[in-house]
């Protein structure tokens, strides 16, 4: 299906065609609500001509709130930010099929996406994206107060002492680290989950009590998890879930 720049705006058309104003064509458009021949278009800008113009059952001319993306990155490729990051992860294609919030993925929620809790090098997990200035706001002035959840892969061997260092956070000779929770979830992997985390704090704790960090994983940031996401895949954040 072509966009034909000498036709007629697709706003245009459907208000004539409904009738209806130009602006809840336009919420129609962008909610996924119209399709050109049969083909969902969701660009109010989308010139047609003698397309054939249909509203899909349900239609409601809604104007769609800010969302909220929680991607969970493989390691190495989000380390970067902004929102050329955004546009090269979040895709309709790897949004998760199972995505319990029920909300079909819509070009309008992929456009001014912020980068929130970027990750490092060899670090990997929840990873947010967000149109929501309350989220943003949050997640910046206030996650020193939030609980983050990691997984941290390991080899070596540490003892009751080293153990209680990285609890309450003196592991690293000469910084002060907040203290948190730390157990073994296996023999080779360990769950932190602390408040007021510095980035990059993990991996230079383990070393410095004798262990050496095969990989790093976060789950959770204060009420909000990851849960079944697959890597590399992502889901709308829920009306239900805070921060």
């Amino acid at each position: 299906m072509s966009n034909n720049e000498s036709g007629e705006r697709l706003s245009k058309r459907l208000a004539r065609e409904l009738p209806c104003s130009r602006r809840e064509a336009e919420f129609y458009i962008a909610g996924g609500w119209v399709s050109v021949d049969g083909r969902i278009v969701e660009e109010p800008q989308f010139k047609v001509v003698e397309q054939r113009i249909e509203l899909i059952p349900g239609a409601r001319p809604l104007e769609i709130p800010p969302a909220t993306l929680l991607f969970n990155c493989p390691a190495d490729i989000g380390v970067a930010e902004g929102e050329d990051l955004a546009r090269r992860l979040i895709r309709k294609a790897n949004h998760w099929t199972e995505d319990p919030a029920g909300q079909p993925p819509l070009k309008a929620h992929f456009r001014g996406l912020v980068t929130l809790l970027p990750l490092g090098p060899a670090e990997a997990g929840l990873m947010v994206f967000t149109q929501d200035r309350g989220v943003v706001r949050r997640l910046e002035e206030k996650r020193s107060r939030l609980e983050e959840e990691w997984l941290v892969e390991v080899t070596g061997t540490l003892d009751e002492q080293g153990l209680a260092a990285l609890r309450d956070g003196s592991a690293v000779p000469g910084r002060r680290l907040a203290p948190g929770k730390v157990s073994w979830q296996s023999e080779t992997r360990l769950r932190f989950a602390m408040k007021g985390m510095v980035p990059g704090q993990l991996e230079p704790m383990c070393r410095a009590v004798g262990l050496t960090v095969v990989g790093l994983r976060r789950l959770r940031v204060g009420g909000v998890s990851l849960g079944s996401v697959p890597a590399g895949e992502w889901r709308y954040l829920r009306r239900d879930e805070r921060f």
